[in-house]
């Protein structure tokens, strides 16, 4: 199969095979030059974006430390005022202090004057008080020397005279009602009506009678409409006319607890006026008058009201309607 010229055929091709390697490895080595170049390109690429990235963040850290510089220099400023400050409270704090110390020392030294002055005080009204019991045991034994001078001169005159020894003892002196004479409870057997003026007649012609009157309880159920002040007048002149013609004690009773100002008026002659405290109701009044007075005398209270009608009636009064004295006073 060799054919003429063969050898020069196969150095040929084998020149040819070597020309062709060569450029093969030539454009292999163009192409990984290339290559290179570009993630050469590439990386230089990513380090600089590495390297301004960097250089922002570096630039972010720096403001911030200097934001935190700054920050921190205000907090120590804020710090020494607040130190500052503190010391001065403390200072007022101590002041404030000491001069309650000094308040309280001397409120103590004013408390010791003043108990030792409260001491003086007690010690000499005791020695005044024990002055005046000697002064009055005293006067006591002048009084009762001068009581048996009296004592004695009057026996001997008695027996000088021969005169006769009274034969009142000191329960005949006791004011009580007497059986068979008048008194306030004893009239409603006489058949009267309880508005019968009669009635207020017959209870005030009882020796020493002292009628007690519910002022606005009377006035309020007998003319209503009138002002107060109108009321009181109408009803002491009343009072004033029937005291002049029975001679009986009258004593009018007011409620002065809702009074805005003190009332100035002059009582008619023969009626005693009076209003009730602050605080006591003209009923409470009445039932003071009426435990005032002595056992056994005669008292007539003139009220509609049932709880002060009971009350004066536990007390030995004699309660009656208020339109009994109205009719009263309404006749001539």
């Amino acid at each position: 199969m060799r054919s003429a010229g063969w050898s020069r055929l196969v150095a040929e091709a084998g020149e040819e095979a070597e020309r062709a390697g060569a450029e093969g490895a030539a454009a292999e080595a163009a192409r990984l030059v290339e290559k290179l170049q570009a993630e050469l390109a590439e990386v230089r690429s990513a380090a600089r974006s590495d390297l301004e990235r960097q250089r922002a963040e570096s630039e972010d850290v720096r403001r911030e430390a200097d934001s935190l510089r700054r920050r921190l220099r205000s907090l120590e400023s804020d710090t020494r005022r607040a130190q500052a400050e503190t010391r001065k409270v403390a200072a007022e704090l101590e002041a404030v202090r000491a001069q309650a110390a000094a308040e309280r020392s001397a409120a103590e030294s004013e408390a010791r004057r003043l108990r030792h002055r409260v001491t003086e005080l007690e010690n000499a009204a005791e020695q005044n008080r024990r002055s005046a019991r000697e002064g009055r045991s005293v006067e006591d034994m002048r009084l009762r020397l001068l009581l048996d001078t009296v004592l004695q001169s009057a026996q001997g005159l008695q027996r000088e005279l021969a005169l006769p020894v009274s034969q009142i003892r000191p329960a005949d002196l006791v004011e009580a009602v007497v059986p068979g004479a008048a008194s306030p409870h004893d009239v409603a057997r006489r058949g009267l009506a309880e508005d019968d003026p009669a009635l207020l007649d017959q209870l005030l012609a009882i020796p020493q009678v002292h009628l007690v009157v519910d002022g606005y309880n009377v006035t309020k159920t007998g003319y209503p409409t009138l002002p107060l002040e109108q009321q009181r007048i109408r009803l002491l002149g009343g009072l004033a006319m029937l005291a002049q013609r029975t001679q009986a004690e009258v004593t009018c009773v007011f409620d002065g607890q809702d009074l805005d100002v003190p009332v100035i008026m002059a009582p008619p002659r023969g009626v005693r006026v009076r209003f009730s405290r602050t605080g006591e109701t003209a009923d409470e009044l009445i039932r003071r008058l009426v435990r005032a007075e002595p056992q056994g005398r005669p008292v007539v209270v003139v009220s509609t009201d049932r709880e002060v009608a009971e009350g004066v009636r536990k007390a030995g009064a004699r309660p009656v309607a208020s339109v009994l004295l109205l009719n009263r006073l309404a006749r001539p």
